[in-house]
């Protein structure tokens, strides 16, 4: 990777009479052309260090005050000394204290006065010396701060918007806890950007679908974009804990005491059938996106099996919808943070962004490429828009093959049957490792040999016609790559990196507060298979997406499942498959019986968005070949841990 050209304001001439040659000659605005970088001219060490505590204007802990929320503080000492306004960078966090941010789990730590040393993660180290302040806020329950946590309700979300409001001169701030000292934000100019990763990019999402102004920009990283969707799919249950283990994780000694009643009501309206209740849908911030007037600047690992694509897929088109100027970046690994993946291009990327988005300097970095996508471990490919022009949506159709589950894709209309019993003990791993041949435990169609590349783009859809023999019954629907290839393995710990012994600085260090962090490298493995994109429901469903009724053994029913958005090129020689299963262990909870589902492939399709279209369908596998290679299953990739995640 090469290191992009830097570019300074004064650039040393050889003399003095050089100097005042070129002075003649430029005109003042070419003598005092605008900056495009900001550059580390602050001190770190003397930066001032400092907390608050804003009102959030509610009373989530129930005591009859108003909840106020802790926010570190670390500025560049030389601009307030001058009366310049800075830029803020903030990231909003339940992990302050219970579990660390960043690859080592960093936690902050305070001086005797309370004020912080170390800040968690990068930013303040690198950003500071370049004239912004880092803002690191403790959402409501966790850490110094009043309330309770929520789990991206009204109370998270308000924790951080009060914040953006204080910064822009429109809430309180105090100096203490529980005084009444005030404070203000005269040394900022408003303009803040929100950054996160998981939990931390979802408050940032929810802020901006406030439409508060003043947030000019977020960077969510692998970030929920409704919660919803975080617990179940289609009502088959994710995760076999709700929202109120959740916030008991992160609460504070104080919130755990005081909070019972706020963690009973997550209990009561966070049922396990996996029902819409109004408590989702206070938590889904893809409903008011319409209010977003932040630019947004996306980053997700396309196999993240924590929060899932499907969050990208309908939180970007969302974004595209209403007009938002949007950027993003698409990884192998799974729920990894890009410092730990592209860290230099990373650092370098977000810099210019910040400088654009609050710094307004010219730098071009709108005018680049919209997309950066991985495409093998540190190959990487961009896309000036994404999806990219030409990408239309094909409606692909199983049928029935030479022999029983094991049947072809295509674009003609599909016919014949597919039957599967329900089997919780495997994984679309073991599927897609035996998908040539035909198992009891799912349905598997298969194009040819692709005679071209093939990509596929954006979020799929797949729709079924089932016929069950029980009363419950959960499906999953996954597309695959199959052929040998050589990924980051997101299945094994670290989810695509390891973590290394050397380490490097990115900004300035002080005495609390390294700059500097343990290097990555990919981890891979060579794979027969790859699971490209996947979506699960409980036919239950099938007539209303918010609540499931018990199925009549015997009749059909008919239901779409929503596939995670992926980026994803299926090279020449290799097939494209589609399989049709029931419980997808690890990943979905079993349904209470254990189901036959019969499929009427008549009524069964795919729409899967390719760049190119039906005729790019057509052109890859027209005359391809049907040569059925070896089943192997897949060579290090391991099915992802279960238990108990944190986004």
């Amino acid at each position: 990777m090469s290191t992009r050209m830097r570019f300074t304001i004064w650039r040393p001439l050889a003399t003095a009479a050089i100097t005042l040659l070129v002075a003649a000659f430029l005109t003042p605005t070419a003598a005092h052309s605008a900056p495009r970088e900001s550059l580390p001219v602050h001190s770190y060490e003397n930066a001032i260090r400092e907390a608050v505590w804003v009102d959030t204007g509610l009373d989530g802990d129930r005591d009859g005050k108003a909840d106020r929320v802790a926010v570190d503080i670390v500025r560049p000492r030389e601009p307030a000394a001058r009366g310049r306004k800075v830029p803020v960078i903030m990231d909003a966090s339940p992990y302050y204290s219970c579990c660390g941010r960043g690859n080592e789990s960093q936690r902050k730590t305070y001086d005797a006065a309370g004020n912080v040393v170390r800040m968690p993660l990068f930013y303040d180290n690198y950003f500071v010396p370049r004239g912004y302040a880092f803002v690191g806020v403790d959402l409501a329950g966790t850490n110094r701060s009043d309330g309770c946590a929520d789990v991206g309700g009204r109370s998270d979300i308000q924790s951080a918007k009060a914040v953006v409001d204080w910064l822009n001169g429109r809430a309180r701030a105090y100096t203490t806890r529980t005084g009444a000292t005030t404070a203000e934000a005269d040394w900022t100019n408003g303009q803040t950007g929100m950054i996160g990763k998981s939990w931390d990019g979802t408050i940032a999402n929810g802020v901006a679908a406030t439409g508060v102004k003043g947030l000019k920009t977020i960077v969510p990283i692998a970030a929920i974009s409704s919660w919803y969707d975080y617990y179940f799919a289609q009502g088959a249950p994710l995760y076999d804990s709700g929202p109120d283990w959740l916030a008991d994780y992160v609460d504070s000694p104080e919130a755990r005491a005081e909070c019972a009643a706020v963690q009973q009501e997550l209990v009561a309206e966070a049922p396990r059938t996996g029902d819409l209740t109004s408590l989702w849908s206070e938590r889904d911030y893809v409903e008011d996106a319409r209010r977003i007037k932040a630019s947004v600047f996306l980053v997700h690992g396309l196999q993240d099996l924590n929060v899932r694509t499907k969050h990208l897929g309908q939180w970007w088109d969302a974004l595209a919808k209403n007009g938002v100027e949007r950027k993003i970046w698409l990884s192998q690994t799974g729920h990894v943070d890009p410092f730990d993946f592209r860290r230099a291009a990373w650092v370098d990327t977000l810099h210019r962004w910040f400088d654009h988005e609050l710094l307004g300097y010219d730098n071009g970095v709108d005018r680049e490429p919209m997309a950066d996508i991985e495409r093998h471990p540190d190959q990487w490919a961009t896309s000036t828009v994404w999806p990219p022009h030409g990408t239309r949506t094909a409606v692909l159709r199983p049928s029935t093959g030479d022999r029983p589950g094991v049947g072809t894709l295509g674009l003609r209309q599909g016919t014949g049957t597919a039957a599967f019993t329900d089997d919780p003990r495997l994984s679309e791993t073991e599927w897609a490792g035996q998908i040539d041949t035909p198992t009891p435990d799912k349905a598997a169609f298969v194009t040819g040999a692709l005679t071209r590349d093939l990509r596929l783009s954006g979020s799929s859809r797949v729709t079924v016609t089932a016929t069950p023999t029980t009363a419950t019954a959960h499906l999953s629907a996954v597309l695959v790559d199959v052929g040998p290839d050589t990924i980051r393995d997101y299945a094994a710990s670290g989810e695509g990196i390891s973590t290394l012994t050397d380490r490097t600085c990115w900004g300035a260090s002080s005495t609390g507060d390294s700059a500097c962090f343990k290097e990555t490298a990919a981890r891979t493995a060579d794979v027969d298979r790859t699971v490209v994109s996947r979506g699960w429901a409980d036919l239950g469903t099938y007539a209303d997406p918010g609540k499931g009724v018990p199925l009549t053994p015997g009749r059909a029913y008919t239901l779409t499942l929503d596939l995670a958005a992926t980026d994803h090129v299926v090279p020449a020689g290799h097939r494209l498959a589609l399989i049709v299963a029931g419980t997808d262990r690890d990943l979905i909870d079993p349904p209470a019986d254990t189901p036959t589902l019969t499929l009427d492939l008549s009524r069964t399709s795919a729409r899967v968005p390719f760049v190119g279209g039906a005729d790019a369908f057509a052109r890859a596998t027209r005359a391809s070949a049907a040569a059925t290679p070896d089943a192997r299953p897949l060579d290090g990739v391991r099915t992802p841990h279960r238990g108990h995640r944190i986004p």
